[in-house]
């Protein structure tokens, strides 16, 4: 068997495979397993356009409804990071032509699988990490963080609402992971499991408020951390911080504590509409 151009080019099955060993390799030698990572893990970046190309958009648009979503890339500048935003316009007229579809009224994008290699399906392990940490712009309007993972139930998504403090400026927020709340087809679900952090497929955000009209959210990068001085990604984060612990330090000055400020405790609304398939 000849290995063929795609699966040697960059993100194909050759490509993972080579990137899954050196993680591997990097995490057997320093014995990563005995004590918690002190640098961050890099889930989702947007330093190039190509990087948008690991994220999918959706929309109601998909099932015949007339909201719009764009995804666009910029680059970084003197006063903002380099960053993906995601905008559109949101409508809850219902199709004509299709009358089994009786809500709409929401928008969203998540990252890609990240397909499989010699060691089987490709998965990020965040297990070791106790937050997620996203840099963001917000419009103010009520957007969720939908985590989804190798569960029993494939169909269940973990969400957290993203709060923002101060719209129209970047803030970075720090949530832990077991303050997401699993859902199933836009409902809460009970029990609330444990979220599989060794097997997590995909991250992504969404917009369910269906209130008619535009929305705007600038997302720079999206990781794991356990919030410490090495974090270099935390350290350069720009704007008002949210949920970072006691003692954490920023910005590489180390003799200044910043107190913690606890991530938004608000319970997702009962009724989430499923954006993330």
């Amino acid at each position: 068997m000849r290995p063929t151009v795609q699966c040697l080019a960059p993100g194909g099955f050759f490509s993972r495979s080579l990137e899954e060993f050196k993680r591997l390799s990097q995490f057997a030698i320093k014995l990563e397993g005995l004590s918690s990572p002190r640098k961050p893990f890099p889930l989702v970046r947007f330093d190039t356009a190509e990087d948008l190309k690991q994220c999918k958009k959706m929309s109601d648009k998909d099932i015949g409804g007339f909201s719009t979503v764009n995804f666009d890339h910029h680059p970084v500048t003197q006063t903002e990071p380099a960053h993906a935003r995601f905008h559109g316009t949101i409508s809850t007229q219902l199709p004509h032509n299709q009358p089994h579809v009786q809500r709409t009224g929401y928008a969203g994008f998540r990252t890609l699988e990240q397909g499989r290699t010699i060691f089987g399906q490709s998965f990020w392990d965040v297990s070791l990490y106790g937050y997620l940490a996203l840099q963001f712009k917000s419009d103010g309007r009520k957007y969720f963080i939908n985590v989804q993972t190798d569960s029993i139930v494939p169909t269940d998504i973990h969400q957290h609402l993203l709060h923002s403090k101060t719209p129209g400026e970047w803030e970075t927020v720090l949530i832990k992971w077991n303050e997401f709340v699993r859902t199933n087809h836009g409902q809460v679900v009970e029990p609330q499991r444990e979220m599989l952090t060794q097997k997590v497929r995909t991250v992504g955000i969404s917009l369910i408020d269906r209130i008619p009209g535009p929305y705007d959210l600038s997302i720079g990068n999206i990781w794991a951390t356990n919030a410490t001085e090495e974090d270099d990604i935390l350290q350069r984060a720009p704007g008002d911080l949210q949920g970072l612990p006691v003692g954490s330090l920023r910005r590489g000055d180390y003799n200044r504590k910043v107190g913690r400020r606890d991530s938004v405790q608000e319970e997702p609304e009962r009724d989430i509409t499923e954006t993330t398939r």
